[in-house]
C-alpha cells in the first residue's frame, strides 16, 4: 500500500525507526546533527510542534506549509547545473511575495516542494553521516516513513504528550524534563525555536496546564497502534 501524501496546511504525525531496531544515534553529536539537518530540510516546508529523538526512532507533529514554492536562485553566480541537487533552490511564501507569486505563474524558474523528497534529503543525508562515522554499510531508516493524517486538534494534546513522554515511556527517564532530545523543553523555556511554541501553548491553555498533563498517565500502547507505529 502506497503511502498517504503529504498535503499543504494539513498535520501529521511522521515516525520512523532504523531498519531491524539498529540505533539512528549512538551520541550527542549525532542527535544534533540529525536536528541540524531537520531545519535544513524540514522547516522549509513543515511548521513543527512536537518531536522526540529516541535512540533508534523518533516522532515528530507537523503541518505542511501553504503557498510555499522554490524559486530558482544563481546568486552565487555558477554554471547553471543539470543535476537537481547542484541547482540552488529556495524557499519562499507565496502569500507574502507577490514578486515570486507572479514569477510562479509566469515562469518554470518557480516549483512546488514535495515534502516527501525533503525527508528523503533527511533520511539519505544522515545515513550517509552515521555509516561514515561508524563505519556501517547500508540503509539505515525504515522505508517508507510511516505517517499518519491528523484530522481535529481535538488529538493534539495527547499526542504532544505522547511524543514528549517517549523517552519515559521506552524506560529512558521518569519525567520528560530529564531527556533532552524532546521539544518539552523548547515548550517551557523563552529561548529561540523553530517549535510552534505558541500555538503548542494555546492547545494546553498555558505552561501550567502543559506540565500537569506531561504527568497524567497515557496508554501508550493504544496510541502505539493508533498511529500504527
Amino acid at each position: 500500500m502506497n503511502p498517504i501524501p503529504l498535503l499543504p496546511n494539513n498535520f501529521y504525525h511522521i515516525y520512523n525507526c532504523g531498519i531491524n531496531g539498529t540505533n539512528l544515534f549512538n551520541k550527542s553529536e549525532d542527535y544534533e546533527f540529525f536536528l541540524k539537518k531537520y531545519a535544513k530540510y524540514i522547516s522549509p516546508v513543515a511548521d513543527t510542534y512536537a518531536w522526540c529523538l529516541m535512540p533508534n526512532h523518533f516522532h515528530v507533529l507537523i503541518r505542511i506549509k501553504e503557498n510555499v514554492v522554490y524559486k530558482y536562485s544563481n546568486a552565487d553566480r555558477s554554471i547553471d547545473a543539470v543535476r537537481w541537487n547542484e541547482v540552488k533552490w529556495e524557499t519562499y511564501d507565496l502569500s507574502a511575495n507577490l514578486a515570486v507569486w507572479q514569477a510562479y505563474e509566469a515562469s518554470d524558474s518557480v516549483k512546488i516542494p514535495l515534502p516527501d523528497k525533503h525527508f528523503s534529503h533527511l533520511f539519505n543525508t544522515h545515513a550517509r553521516y552515521f555509516n561514515t562515522k561508524y563505519n556501517r554499510h547500508g540503509a539505515l531508516f525504515e522505508r517508507p516513513f510511516k505517517r499518519k493524517l491528523i484530522e481535529h486538534e481535538t488529538y493534539f494534546q495527547n499526542l504532544i504528550v505522547y511524543i514528549n513522554c517517549n523517552a519515559v515511556h521506552h524506560g529512558f527517564c521518569e519525567h520528560p524534563i530529564e531527556y533532552p532530545w524532546s521539544s518539552y523543553h523548547s515548550v517551557l523555556c523563552n529561548k529561540p525555536t523553530r517549535l510552534k511554541r505558541e500555538k503548542v501553548l494555546d492547545w494546553f491553555e498555558d505552561k501550567k496546564n502543559f506540565k500537569h498533563l506531561h504527568l497524567e498517565k497515557v496508554d501508550f500502547f493504544e496510541m502505539d497502534e493508533w498511529l500504527g507505529v
